[in-house]
């Protein structure tokens, strides 16, 4: 009587799961679709946390430390980029482990291969047009690859160098530069640019020159416009006449050509107006 009474109540129970309930499988696909939902708002919301600092999962996060030349099926050189972008620097971990990598000296052969390897690939000798504005160079170690790839630029005729805090780039040599952007750095003298014995045009509008003196070594270019727009020494007096002056090849100056009262006349010796009474 007992077990007819438990088979009638475990048959009642099952009968009343199966009217209140759906079937096993549209069960699982409910709780499929549930944890789907739930794991893409849950991805969503550490995505949208990535600006404010907070870890992140993104797949990206693998490469964060990662140049083209070192993806894997790349041959992309540096003479075919046309903006890249100089890397952060590398994490205290990372550099402890290259520290830990050149001790033993087959992985320092490797090491040597790996950097020849990697300088045929960059190949900046190669480049002729190159923009490398707006670097936020705030890392030592950006600081040390940017200057490194420019003094590989031997062949670059446009170069971009605006928004980088510059300072000093009178140690680098651009031989064969003609267009040259430095806008918007930290340059305080003509004595700080880089030596571009073929520089045509030149803007350094939005630095903080005070002073001409330096730009006579400009004279042996063949320069034909520069821009110094928004410079202390915009506010000289007789400013475009000292300019020209120290330029006569010049024919642009902050987007105005040059006009015929930029030319001083020359000056007309006082001795000759006077009159001799013998």
């Amino acid at each position: 009587m007992d077990q007819q009474d438990m088979s009638e109540s475990s048959s009642g129970q099952n009968t009343s799961d199966q009217e209140t309930c759906p079937s096993n499988s549209s069960h699982s696909s409910y709780l499929s679709e549930t944890h789907t939902l739930w794991a893409l708002s849950r991805n969503r919301t550490l995505y949208s946390h990535s600006d404010s600092g907070i870890s992140s999962l993104l797949p990206s996060d693998s490469f964060k430390y990662l140049t083209w030349h070192k993806v894997e099926q790349n041959d992309i050189q540096g003479s075919q980029l046309r903006c890249p972008r100089v890397r952060e620097g590398p994490s205290a971990e990372e550099l402890l482990f290259r520290e830990e990598e050149c001790t033993l000296p087959s992985q320092k052969r490797v090491l040597e291969k790996n950097k020849w390897e990697t300088w045929l690939q960059e190949n900046w000798e190669d480049c002729t047009n190159l923009n490398l504005s707006f670097q936020d160079l705030g890392d030592p170690y950006q600081v040390e690859n940017f200057n490194r790839i420019l003094r590989r630029l031997i062949r670059v005729e446009t170069l971009w160098l605006v928004d980088n805090s510059l300072v000093d780039l009178s140690a680098l040599r651009l031989p064969s530069c003609r267009v040259l952007n430095m806008n918007k750095n930290h340059l305080t003298s003509f004595k700080q640019l880089p030596k571009i014995p073929q520089i045509q045009h030149l803007s350094l509008a939005d630095n903080h020159i005070d002073t001409l003196t330096g730009l006579s070594s400009l004279r042996c270019t063949p320069l034909e416009s520069l821009v110094l727009k928004r410079n202390p020494c915009e506010f000289h007096q007789n400013y475009r006449k000292r300019v020209f002056s120290c330029l006569p090849n010049l024919k642009m100056l902050d987007g105005i050509l040059k006009l015929p009262e930029d030319t001083s006349p020359p000056e007309t010796n006082i001795f000759s107006k006077l009159c001799i009474v013998s």
